[in-house]
């Protein structure tokens, strides 16, 4: 088996902490029985470039239980626990392709190595890995019956190639599931995020104005957890539905150098290019903290942000510090990348329990229906989306009403009116 990790000696850790998300995975559990005695990925290849974290360990195991021939690499540098991808190797025998830390070269060296693997099915994380397969390894591509995409950056890039007529093979936008983005963005990230900053900086997020760049699912959930942490939080937009919605949330809106001068913490959650950029930074606070919990490195314009600092230091694991030429003192948090995975651990296990059911059940889903999907991009099917709501509410002992045969038939005809 070919694998390519930091330590096999961090095995025994990291099956622990597995063990110990997959306590908080009961849906996806529940899935991995079934698939057990099914065995509806039986012989089935399939790649995943996912951040390799202990949540997705547990769906590494569930696409085995299912029959599945799985290899991983990571989806981001930096989130990668190295403790879960020696456990990947050592105790579940699935080939890795992640070190925490890793550059670029290697980086994409691993995303090389799964397609290597002659994937038939792909699962994605920002859509790097079917990039690569729409351009560099267009020859493997052709044996792929269709993907899966995990994040709304990634969701954008997938539906761009289905727009050009260029996209190669189907993709289930698992991101776009309701038990994915209504919880996993909001909750997730919103816990995560506030989470990475606080274990990289251990700030008083009380009395602070917290800028939030973006209220999608994630903007708003971030808004919402630093709220309740006592901030004084101010949304920045451009869509005016969304700038709406955040002033009746009761968040103060506003242009982005408006904002600039009097914001503390800064989060970027748009999935777009360079929202904090030089006409930001020159007006900064002494102090201010920058951090991103969009998908890719690119919110922050960190090139421009060293072009016009006179001096650059680490002063805390997570933290650079970048000295203005006005003396100004600008905090960059996890060089910008993904603050909840690279600085803590990424969503908590419950809420990626929806998530990667989704994964699975989309795996089993393409695999099923592969000779009448078409090349574009599909929502995940509404009954897996209620399956898995419905697992999610028996795990937590939550029972609900069901509608009458009078209410059915009142929902359902034109007749009946007042």
């Amino acid at each position: 088996m070919n694998y390519e990790i930091k330590n096999k000696k961090l095995a025994s850790e990291g099956r622990l902490r597995i063990e110990w998300a997959d306590n908080q995975m009961p849906v996806l559990k529940t899935i991995r029985e079934l698939f057990a005695k099914e065995k509806p990925l039986n012989g089935t290849k399939i790649s995943a470039c996912l951040h390799v974290t202990t949540e997705t360990a547990n769906l590494m195991r569930t696409l085995k239980a299912g029959g599945a021939d799985v290899a991983l690499c990571a989806s981001n540098p930096l989130s990668t626990q190295d403790d879960v991808a020696a456990s990947l190797v050592e105790d579940y025998e699935t080939p890795v392709f992640a070190i925490n830390g890793e550059d670029k070269e290697t980086y994409y060296r691993h995303l090389n190595a799964v397609i290597d693997h002659k994937p038939i099915i792909v699962v994605d994380d920002g859509a790097d890995l079917i990039s690569i397969l729409h351009s560099k390894r267009k020859k493997e591509a052709a044996n792929v019956i269709g993907g899966m995409e995990e994040t709304t950056t990634g969701v954008i890039r997938l539906r761009s190639l289905a727009d050009r007529g260029i996209l190669n093979f189907p993709i289930v936008a698992v991101n776009d599931a309701n038990t994915k983005h209504l919880f996993d963005n909001r909750y997730g990230t919103g816990q995560s995020t506030i989470d990475g900053i606080l274990r990289a900086t251990n700030i008083l997020f009380a009395g602070k104005v917290v800028v939030v760049g973006g209220y999608g699912w994630c903007g708003r959930g971030v808004a919402a957890r630093a709220k309740g942490m006592g901030a004084n939080v101010v949304i920045i937009e451009v869509d005016p539905l969304r700038a709406l919605e955040a002033v009746m949330d009761g968040f103060r809106v506003m242009p982005l150098l408006k904002a600039a001068r009097i914001g503390d913490i800064f989060v970027t959650v748009t999935g777009d290019i360079h929202v904090l950029r030089k006409e930001h930074f020159e007006i900064m606070k002494d102090g201010a903290i920058l951090a991103n919990s969009g998908h890719f490195n690119v919110e922050i314009d960190i090139p421009v942000l060293e072009k016009i600092s006179k001096k650059k230091k680490k002063i805390r694991k997570f933290v650079e510090e970048f000295t203005l030429a006005n003396g100004n003192r600008i905090h960059l948090l996890a060089e910008g990348r993904l603050v909840n995975l690279a600085a803590a651990e990424g969503h908590p296990a419950s809420v990626m329990d929806m998530s990667f059911a989704n994964q699975a059940l989309s795996a089993e889903f393409i695999k099923r229906n592969s000779k009448i999907l078409e090349n574009k991009v599909y929502n995940v099917p509404c009954e897996i989306d209620e399956r898995i709501a419905k697992l999610k509410l028996a795990s937590m002992g939550i029972k609900i009403d069901a509608l009458t045969k009078e209410q059915e038939k009142y929902l359902n005809s034109w007749e009946m009116g007042t």
